[in-house]
């Protein structure tokens, strides 16, 4: 018996980037099926005479779930970044906000057009003074990095943000600056989780010194490279021990460019030690850092390889989630057609089945965004570590590089020593000495005793550089054993849980429409 036409209402469907705000309607109060036992899709009944068989829909925290970790949101406050242990540093809390473009003095911009520059409020809180805030722009963050760098040889420091000029040209000025105002707040949370370096002078300076920073600015590569130039002629035709390396020179290596006649012994020491045949006075032999230092190598171009498929794996399910949503929205439309073309009750039963499909599926779209935000948060550790890398690389590189200082002061103070009997047996054999020669002895001898001063000092600072590689070794296991103990219980349990979540809501459909089943056999 065919009745009068009659529209149900039914939620338009919303466009995509609407999918988080859809309202969903409770699967539990749709339209029941016929109960006279024939197939509701096949038979048609009476129409029914009222829209309210459409339930309201729920509020929008019963379709929002939760992550599994105890926490509300995917994304975590800085004090609880796996990059900070607020255990082992005496800053309880470091942020970075509030950028501001300021004005610099036309006279000391060296770039036209280039004298504004973008400075950060950094706010600090420690047990001791409490909550202090101080303002710092991208120059000072060189500077302190630079400072460390040359205090702290051998440690594994976190590298610094670089500066590219290319992204803040390319990209949006706003994004490049909320981009960088992110990684220098990663880099000081980084900086005080670091046993050492967390409790230096040098960022205590640097987080606390009201206006101008006090650390001394490093001079630019060029500035360097023209002092080492003007050195050069003195250390090479001057007279006396000019030449000579001096004991607080050994504490930095030769790159640095200050002085060139010691950058290019060193070079020439590292060209014989790879192709001279023969075998330098003094090597590393620390079998046992060696073995951990291959170690390293291996685990770097492991998490390399995972922490490309972990980006695989995010990809993977953003797709799923996006194509899920998709699906959801043309159920919606599906329904909605369906709905308005209505004229049996059979029709409206499967406006409302396709209503349940669509629902589900936007619900299971918004846990696979959810899970994916956990996702990022958890597998983020891997690429944290590889980066890492750099700061390891860096630390070695300081031990390979007092190393070669050694090496090249014991073959200067070899060569020295040749040269000095020389000029001693060829003046002993003029009657009454050659005072020229005499004086030559004796400024050699001079620069012999710097030269073993200095080869003392090389050799200290070697032996301190190989104490904080071991020490940075030590504490690199230790807490990567933590870190990725925590990021798989966190990924797996995430990963459970929201597997759990969809299945529900796909099992809730299946039982909802299990009479086609049933109707079938």
């Amino acid at each position: 018996m065919m009745g009068s036409e009659t529209h149900f209402s039914f939620d338009p469907p919303p466009p995509k980037e609407d999918l988080e705000t859809l309202a969903l309607s409770d699967p539990l109060s749709a339209v029941d099926p016929p109960s006279d036992g024939s197939d509701p899709l096949l038979h048609s009944t009476s129409p029914s005479s009222s829209s309210s068989s459409f339930p309201d829909p729920p509020s929008y925290a019963d379709v929002i779930f939760t992550p599994f970790n105890g926490t509300t949101s995917a994304a975590t406050s800085s004090s609880t970044s796996p990059d900070f242990r607020p255990s082992t540093s005496p800053y309880l809390r470091i942020s970075v906000s509030d950028p501001q473009k300021e004005q610099q003095d036309a006279s000391t911009s060296l770039v036209p057009g280039g004298n504004t520059y973008v400075t950060y409020l950094i706010t600090t809180e420690t047990r001791d003074l409490g909550r202090f805030g101080v303002r710092r722009r991208f120059r000072d963050f060189v500077t302190l990095a630079d400072r460390l760098a040359e205090s702290y040889r051998g440690h594994f420091i976190p590298p610094r943000p670089d500066k590219s000029v290319v992204e803040s040209q390319v990209m949006q000025k706003q994004e490049f600056v909320e981009q960088r105002r992110s990684a220098l707040e990663k880099y000081l949370l980084r900086l005080a989780a670091h046993p050492v370096v967390g409790r230096s002078d040098e960022l205590a300076v640097f987080l606390k010194a009201q206006g101008r920073l006090p650390l001394v600015r490093s001079v630019d590569v060029a500035s360097r490279v023209l002092d080492g130039a003007a050195r050069l002629p003195s250390q090479l035709f001057g007279e006396g021990p000019v030449a000579a390396v001096g004991p607080e020179d050994v504490g930095q290596p030769a790159k640095g460019g200050r002085d060139l006649l010691r950058m290019f012994r060193e070079l020439r020491q590292s060209v014989a030690n790879d192709w001279g045949g023969g075998r330098p006075l003094v090597v590393e032999e620390d079998r046992e850092f060696l073995e951990r230092k291959e170690k390293v190598q291996d685990l770097e171009q492991q998490l390399s390889t995972a922490s490309q498929q972990a980006e695989a794996l995010v990809k993977a399910q953003q797709d799923i989630g996006e194509t899920t949503g998709e699906l959801g929205l043309a159920f919606f439309k599906l329904g909605k057609f369906e709905t308005e073309e209505a004229v049996y009750e059979s029709q409206r039963t499967r406006a409302a089945d396709f209503k349940r499909l669509a629902t589900a599926a936007v619900r299971a779209s918004r846990s696979y965004r959810e899970l994916n935000a956990q996702s990022v948060k958890h597998l983020d550790i891997l690429h944290e570590y590889l980066g890492m890398m750099l700061a390891v690389h860096s630390a070695f590189s300081d031990r390979s590089n007092a190393l070669l200082t050694v090496q090249t002061l014991m073959s200067d103070l070899s060569s020295l020593h040749t040269r000095a009997k020389r000029l001693e047996a060829a003046s002993s054999k003029i009657f009454g000495g050659d005072r020229s020669r005499t004086r030559k002895v004796e400024e050699l001898k001079e620069t012999i005793r710097i030269t073993e001063d200095a080869k003392l000092c090389a050799i200290r600072e070697y032996e301190r550089i190989k104490e904080n590689n071991r020490n940075e070794l030590e504490r690199l296991d230790r807490e990567r054993r933590d870190d990725f103990l925590g990021m798989l219980k966190g990924f797996i349990i995430n990963q459970i849980g929201y597997a759990d979540k969809a299945a529900s809501v796909w099992a809730q459909v299946v039982e909802e429409t299990s009479r086609y089943g049933r109707e079938r056999d």
